[in-house]
């Protein structure tokens, strides 16, 4: 059974921590309620696409549909773990979430 991810464009880099800022707080929020469940992660990527900047997108993992939802993310496949940075969540979310992908 595939889970969905959901991913959000947090725009160009040098003004994502506004953005960013938010979702960690919600997040922290969310993690208490859930009784700190490790596989409730947000990763982020910078990319450089077709533009001098770089964009930033955030990946919310399936146990943070509820977060994922109240940012207005869409839903997506699992990223690619290379590259992917953990924004908010527990350490081990990477082994529970991606497993032995490099």
């Amino acid at each position: 059974m595939t889970q969905t991810w959901f991913q959000l464009s947090l725009g160009d880099g040098l003004l994502a921590d506004l953005p960013i800022g938010e979702i960690e707080q919600r997040y922290r929020d969310l993690y208490a309620s859930s009784g700190c469940q490790a596989d409730l992660a947000v990763f982020k990527r910078h990319e450089l696409e077709h533009s001098l900047h770089c964009t930033v997108t955030a990946y919310f993992s399936p146990a943070a549909g509820d977060l994922a939802h109240h940012f207005a993310a869409n839903p997506c496949l699992r990223p690619i773990r290379s590259g992917l940075e953990l924004l908010a969540g527990d350490v081990h979310s990477w082994d529970l979430l991606f497993g032995d992908d490099v």
